[in-house]
């Protein structure tokens, strides 16, 4: 291991970084890898800590604290700074199955608990991976892993995003026989339309995809499981069926002038703006849906930003973002101590280019939509917000949001982007399996289960959990992928 103590030594140094003047001229990764010896520099800051809360992975106060993928962070440190990129991938391999996605678009649970990161900067772990996968693609050290003897078994995988991507490559590698269905025109499912290129090159994603491909992994598009294909054939041809579907279900947003033409859910609008770049091989991009509109982005989180950031290259006019929530600290509070996940302030890419766009950050906090107004031909043209304050509901105890009466403000609005969230699997795929679904719609299974009750048939990913984290979609679908094994063979050695 390695003992240089380079958090004694080094600063933190992250990749270089194209200014926005240049990256929001298009839809290209913009976030570079260092040179090899400042990498190694990096990753000699790791403090090889006796506990790693790092690679810990649990959850406390409700949020995960370090990977959920139980990556052994240190070791893998430890290796990348003695230059042996090659062990670094064998040992990284061993948990991850496709660190080349993570890399990119995690918010790196393992960096929030990392213990350099109580008094100083964190190690920069989400980096070192992504310079040791790439190295590893570099000098071909991932195979296609194709297995040298088949079990005979049928798996049929529903969903090709994270959970189900993970899932296949599993099963796969022990030999079962696994198709997967997708029912987008391309395999990859939110890796693909759910998350805008310039975070996630697709080609990154299809370099992956001809691999498992390779291995034996069969791939069938435009099949829209519970609709184009009936479950039972899926039943009758497969030993095992694994729901990966996602929690496609957004969230809408009811208040009067929902119909007005100009409203999009945001996952919808991010998967037309990938539609159309890839299908001109990135030689047009779509401006009409966005250049010189006045946007208006419903929702703080990650997609929100992808929408701000993806409508600044469309040429936007404006861009509003609102937050239904107060405005987070610039700090930790002495409530949300390291090693949870930190409730603080932070500014993506997106409201990094919107700022230097049009001179301001463009979230709003504690507001919503109260209306949407149109015009005589039923197109948007404004939207009244409100203003929020937090109540305590007597009832659940629980704070909540309540709208502040005259506080009604309007704003010009010719695009509206409604990323609120998602709330679970949709019906039509969970009734044609006649699996059980919880409240919150997600399918329905014993504790740290993946079977759904029905025999041959599991789940995993958002479908399962809810909407949450590729990290998390990742480790889902390899312990699915165990418990659908350890069912078929009477035991797994995945």
């Amino acid at each position: 291991m390695n003992t240089n103590a380079g958090y004694l030594k080094y600063t933190r140094l992250d990749g270089r970084v194209t200014k926005e003047p240049e990256r929001t001229k298009n839809f290209q990764e913009f976030h570079h890898r260092l040179p090899l010896q400042q990498r190694q520099e990096q990753a000699q800051r790791c403090m090889n800590c006796g506990v790693p809360f790092c690679q810990n992975g649990t959850m406390i106060a409700g949020m995960a604290s370090g990977c959920p993928l139980h990556n052994l962070v240190p070791e893998i440190n430890a290796l990348t700074a003695c230059g042996r990129l090659e062990e670094a991938y064998d040992r990284l391999s061993i948990t991850h199955s496709f660190p080349e996605f993570t890399s990119r678009v995690c918010p790196a649970l393992c960096e929030a608990a990392c213990t350099c990161g109580v008094h100083d900067a964190p190690v920069s772990v989400k980096e070192n991976e992504k310079e040791v996968i790439e190295f590893a693609f570099e000098h071909d050290l991932v195979k296609a892993g194709k297995p040298k003897v088949r079990t005979g078994k049928k798996v049929a995988v529903v969903g090709s995003g994270p959970s189900g991507l993970a899932a296949a490559n599993l099963l796969n590698r022990r030999g079962h026989e696994v198709t997967v269905y997708e029912r987008k025109d391309r395999p990859g499912g939110l890796l693909r339309y759910g998350i805008p290129n310039m975070k996630l090159d697709k080609k990154v994603i299809d370099r992956r995809i001809r691999l498992m491909e390779e291995a034996g992994i069969r791939f069938v598009t435009g099949a829209d499981v519970g609709r184009d294909v009936p479950a039972s054939a899926l039943l009758s041809e497969y030993d095992s069926v694994l729901l990966a579907c996602g929690a496609s279900n957004p969230r809408d947003i009811q208040v009067p002038g929902r119909d007005a033409k100009g409203i999009f859910f945001a996952v919808d609008f991010l998967g037309m703006v990938t539609k159309k770049l890839l299908d001109s091989d990135f030689t047009a991009y779509p401006r009409e849906l966005a250049e010189g509109k006045d946007v208006l982005v419903i929702g703080g989180g990650d997609t929100g930003n992808d929408c701000v950031g993806t409508c600044i290259r469309l040429g936007a006019r404006s861009i509003t973002q609102l937050e239904m929530m107060p405005k987070p600290p610039a700090e930790r509070l002495a409530s949300n101590p390291w090693p949870e996940w930190p409730r603080i302030l932070k500014v993506d890419y997106g409201q990094e280019e919107a700022i230097w766009k049009f001179g301001a950050d463009p979230r709003v906090y504690q507001t919503t939509v109260k209306e949407f107004v149109k015009d005589k031909k039923g197109n948007l043209k404004e939207a009244v917000l409100i203003r929020l304050q937090p109540e305590k509901d007597e009832k659940s105890g629980r704070t909540v949001m309540v709208p502040i009466e005259g506080s009604e403000k309007r704003v010009k609005a010719s695009l509206v982007l409604i990323a609120a969230g998602f709330l679970g699997s949709e019906h039509y795929v969970t009734d044609a399996f006649s699996v059980q679904v919880d409240g919150r719609t997600n399918v329905k299974t014993d504790p740290g289960k993946h079977f759904t009750g029905r025999k041959g048939i599991y789940t995993a990913g958002d479908m399962h959990r809810g909407q949450s984290l590729v990290v998390w979609a990742i480790a889902e679908g390899q312990s699915a992928a165990r418990e659908v094994d350890e069912a078929l063979m009477g035991y797994s050695n995945l």
